[in-house]
């Protein structure tokens, strides 16, 4: 399927970012098998209204991934073709509810039709090292990019903070590489992939060590499996847990939260901001 480019110029991560508060990126997975609301918004109507909940709600970006990456492994992977099928009757109907809309994908096939569409952002769950033209696309194009840790599997026996450091380094080395502007780069600790439920909670422990890197930082704990090895819940009922760690985050110093339940996000923080303001 083809369509006329959607020309416009390159989103500014510094405009987007200059709110000066914590932005909130809302999930819209059209996938039939996410670990959190599998199926659910596979349907495009759907998805459609669900989006516009979402914007409504108060998001300031909406992600939209068609193919799960569920951290806890058994996603069955999909062709660019297979993917571009199911975002095709969705993408261009989000775009046009007028916010900045991101692309969650890890083939740059995928990232580079998005972005004919009007997609605004690339949010590559591989960081810039699965897929070899991802960095050159978001170079060419201009567009902010988050770069997000994974791993293949976890393994518990590693310093998972210092690896997630190394992958932040090799990823910026192979944007400066490609001549992908630093300014237009977004880092992901990637909570809950290539982690195990301790690990990932290392790793929000340690959120103000990545802000060493210079760049703003995404976090990402909606309804992970840490959670639930805190406290059991399923997916769908982990929202205390989800809302806790985000807010933890946005103290520590991140800049962009990305969670399935945007109206209870977005009203924690509006009230934690709050009360803030009379410390």
């Amino acid at each position: 399927m083809t369509a006329s480019p959607v020309l416009a110029t390159p989103l500014r991560l510094a405009d987007l970012l200059q709110a000066g508060r914590p932005l909130v990126m809302g999930v819209l997975n059209v996938t039939p098998d996410s670990f959190s609301d599998g199926g659910q918004f596979l349907d495009p109507a759907t998805a459609i209204a669900q989006a516009e909940r979402m914007v409504a709600a108060g998001a300031d970006i909406v992600d939209v991934g068609a193919e799960s990456t569920r951290p806890y492994g058994g996603a069955k992977p999909v062709t660019a073709a297979d993917e571009i099928a199911r975002l095709a009757p969705v993408l261009p109907a989000v775009v046009a509810m007028g916010v900045p809309v991101s692309i969650d994908t890890m083939k740059a096939a995928v990232a580079a039709w998005a972005l004919d569409q009007g997609a605004a952002i690339l949010n590559d769950v591989w960081g810039l090292q699965r897929d070899p033209e991802m960095a050159p696309l978001a170079a060419r194009r201009g567009v902010p990019i988050v770069v997000m840790h994974n791993r293949d599997q976890a393994d518990p026996a590693i310093d998972i903070v210092a690896d997630v450091e190394a992958f932040f380094a090799r990823s910026l080395a192979i944007a400066a590489e490609a001549g992908l502007a630093p300014e237009q780069i977004v880092l992901d600790p990637g909570i809950g992939f290539g982690k195990t439920p301790a690990q990932s909670i290392a790793t929000l422990a340690a959120t103000r060590r990545f802000l060493g890197f210079g760049r703003p930082l995404l976090v990402g704990a909606s309804r992970k499996r840490f959670i639930d090895s805190v406290s059991p819940a399923p997916p769908d009922q982990r929202l205390g847990g989800s809302i806790a760690a985000h807010l933890l985050a946005v103290l520590d110093g991140a800049a962009i939260v990305r969670v399935h339940d945007v109206a209870e996000t977005v009203q924690a923080l509006r009230v934690a901001a709050a009360i803030r303001t009379m410390t």
